[in-house]
């Protein structure tokens, strides 16, 4: 009630009390007035002081006051108690699921009406190369200027996702970033983001793959059937066809070989790492290899190689499969005898490096390999001179079944090289798949 009110009945009461002094039944009126009026005010305060109290929503400081006010204030409190524990549960929801979108592997932007952003995860700050704090409020088109971006945001047609480029480790090195808006609320758009890098390069490295395989397996083919028809159109001399038998030999063993290593990189990368439980001598192992490349070395070198183990091999065990083991030191040896001009030195051995790593290398002594290649040595199909693997029956999959293996075992493959004096391959294992002493 207001103060105007207030002052307007004590005004009549005053009033009524001088006009009828004299009447007792008048000074019964102007009692019984005067306590409505006091009581009238009394409530006015209380209601004054529940109102400043539910002004301040403090359910901790409730005045004291009993009666109607009282029991109303109890209700309030109970009632402001549930709304704030209610309130508290759906911020700690609300907490909650915004960690759980900042967690995830796809960016998230939620744009208002305008296109400005009110919010982002991290993910998706990093991807497109802005601040989820600072940039808050920007207009989204202002921080992505990518050209197809802006076409996309301005057509309206989020039917789809586009692809633009990211925020890369050099700017030569973008990534790429699939993106798409889904639309929501009052014209409001939530936008996901995923880097894609991985999977373009996944399906180019599938193209590559498919054609590569398909251009090696069709030369020896062409050539298996144009020797075919020839046999079989032309008389020839007995020794016409064990010539041209003797090439489709060749060329028949250079598919084996191909499928025979495409089989094994398809095993290497589907089964699980070999365990530490199998030990094999490196003596054992260095001297099966080097019968090997001997025997290749016979069979295409007019003059046989120089293959002795190098006087420093240390001999010692290491662990894990003991045929993967021998396949990647016998690519590596195979490769020394292919691509070093008969009569030269290949050296191979093992060794336990200063930080306990166990190294198995080869070294030769040919025409070295130049800087520019040396990054893409382990790459399926790739070839330093591909008219020179060719004659000497390389697949250009060795290394990579060496790389492999050698990841499998918790290790790496290094290579250094100089031109014109030579080349040295090395495996390196951890010093956990290595023991000095025969195991038990």
């Amino acid at each position: 009630m207001s103060r105007r009110i207030l002052e307007l009945l004590l005004l009549v009461a005053l009033g009524a009390a001088v006009g009828w002094a004299a009447d007792r039944a008048a000074l019964a009126f102007v009692g019984a007035l005067a306590g409505c009026s006091i009581w009238i005010v009394r409530d006015a305060v209380r209601a004054q002081r529940v109102l400043r109290w539910l002004n301040k929503a403090d359910a901790s400081r409730m005045p004291e006051l009993g009666g109607f006010w009282g029991e109303l204030l109890d209700r309030c409190r109970k009632l402001i108690k549930k709304l704030e524990k209610k309130a508290a549960s759906s911020e700690a929801r609300l907490e909650d699921f915004l960690a759980a979108i900042q967690a995830s592997p796809n960016g998230v932007v939620l744009l208002d009406a305008a296109g400005r952003i009110e919010w982002a995860n991290l993910t998706a700050s990093n991807q497109l190369g802005f601040d989820p704090q600072r940039d808050l409020g920007q207009y989204v088109r202002n921080l992505v200027r990518h050209p197809a971006f802006n076409a996309y945001l301005s057509a309206g047609d989020f039917g789809h996702e586009i692809t633009i480029d990211g925020i890369g480790p050099r700017p030569s090195q973008p990534t790429k970033i699939s993106l798409q808006i889904h639309p929501y609320g009052k014209k409001r758009k939530l936008m996901i983001t995923r880097d894609v890098t991985a999977v373009q390069l996944a399906e180019t490295m599938r193209r590559d793959f498919v054609a590569n395989v398909s251009h090696e397996i069709r030369t020896p083919l062409t050539v298996l059937s144009g020797f075919v028809e020839t046999m079989q159109s032309l008389e020839l001399s007995e020794e016409e066809r064990q010539q041209y038998l003797g090439l489709m030999s060749q060329q028949a063993h250079r598919m084996q070989t191909l499928v025979n290593d495409l089989l094994t990189l398809s095993r290497l990368e589907g089964s699980p790492a070999p365990g530490p439980g199998e030990w094999t001598g490196t003596q054992e192992l260095l001297e099966h290899v080097v019968q090997e490349a001997r025997g290749l070395s016979q069979a295409i070198a007019s003059t046989p190689h120089r293959i002795e183990p190098s006087a420093n091999s240390a001999s010692f065990w290491v662990s894990g499969a003991k045929t993967e083991l021998i396949s990647a030191m016998s690519n590596l040896m195979s490769n020394a005898v292919r691509y070093t001009p008969g009569g030269g030195r290949i050296e191979p051995g093992w060794r336990i490096n200063d930080e306990g790593l166990a190294e198995f290398y080869v070294s030769d002594s040919g025409p070295g390999i130049a800087a520019e290649h040396l990054p893409r040595l382990t790459e399926r199909f790739y070839r330093v001179d591909r008219s020179r693997s060719r004659e000497t029956g390389g697949t250009g999959l060795g290394l990579a079944i060496v790389k492999h293996v050698a990841q499998r075992h918790g290790g790496r493959i290094d290579v250094q090289s100089t031109v014109g004096q030579g080349t040295t391959f090395t495996i390196s294992l951890p010093p956990t798949r290595v023991r000095t002493s025969a195991p038990d």
